[in-house]
């Protein structure tokens, strides 16, 4: 049954942790849907940023919004201007206390969704199909992925009945549940109607305890501003006297 279900929800508590962590209770279905608007949201307002996952969490007063991307100066801006741009916009549509943090992908090749939505846009810039997948095929396993598959199902190269084809490298043990596989489904819109893109990635197996958190192994990125009382990304700066040299009474 392992090739029948979503790689992701068959690990779920066993190597794969949760994109939303919170109690529902009654509002259950409110805010499952207020986490679908939120993401659709972020998706649509930085689709350049090269977004990931969108991972939610919440308490009483305050929505933890965490960000991860290839492209992590996009959403931050000059000085954190857009990041708080976003936090003042999600605060609209949350009616709650807003915190966002980011986290980069440090090889954007082994993210399942980044590699589907980049098949996607050069199909929509008119690249052959199978030039974009072989492309992203090499990329993957030059960055030492143990195997990907890639299916995309549509009018290919505008024929008049759809179909599917698969392209395979490596190898993919989806009924093995310790197999580290990331999956994602993209779509591409073109003059023919819509093609849907299916990415595996296997990335390798894990023994022992793990992390659930999808979080695990990113380094987070500042999302403020710098400045007195704030966290400087330039760093600490050490203090001089007038003759240019360090001030011997400011060491340890």
């Amino acid at each position: 049954m392992g090739q029948k279900t979503n790689p992701i929800g068959n690990r779920l508590g066993i190597i794969r942790g949760w994109d939303s962590n919170w109690y529902g209770g009654n509002d259950y279905g409110d805010k499952l849907a207020e986490d679908h608007k939120i993401r659709k949201y972020i998706h649509a307002r930085l689709s350049k940023a090269s977004v990931s996952k969108v991972i939610i969490e919440r308490t009483l007063k305050l929505v933890t919004v965490t960000i991860t991307t290839a492209r992590p100066g996009i959403i931050i801006g000059k000085g954190g201007q857009e990041v708080d741009k976003l936090k003042e916009e999600l605060k609209k549509v949350t009616d709650k206390e807003v915190q966002i943090n980011i986290f980069e992908i440090k090889r954007p090749e082994l993210d399942a969704y980044l590699v589907a939505t980049s098949i996607c846009r050069q199909i929509e810039s008119r690249i052959s199909y199978r030039r974009a997948i072989k492309m992203a095929i090499a990329a993957s396993m030059r960055m030492n992925a143990e195997g990907i598959k890639v299916l995309i199902s549509g009018r290919l190269n505008g024929a008049e009945m759809a179909r599917s084809e698969g392209f395979k490298e490596g190898r993919i043990p989806l009924s093995t549940f310790r197999a580290d596989i990331d999956y994602a489904l993209a779509e591409a819109h073109t003059t023919y109607g819509r093609m849907g893109i299916k990415v595996w990635i296997m990335k390798g197996e894990v023994y022992g305890k793990r992390d659930l958190s999808p979080l695990a192994g990113m380094d987070k990125k500042q999302s403020g501003a710098g400045g007195k009382g704030g966290d400087s990304p330039r760093g600490d700066r050490k203090p001089f006297n007038k003759g240019g040299k360090p001030d011997a009474r400011k060491r340890k």
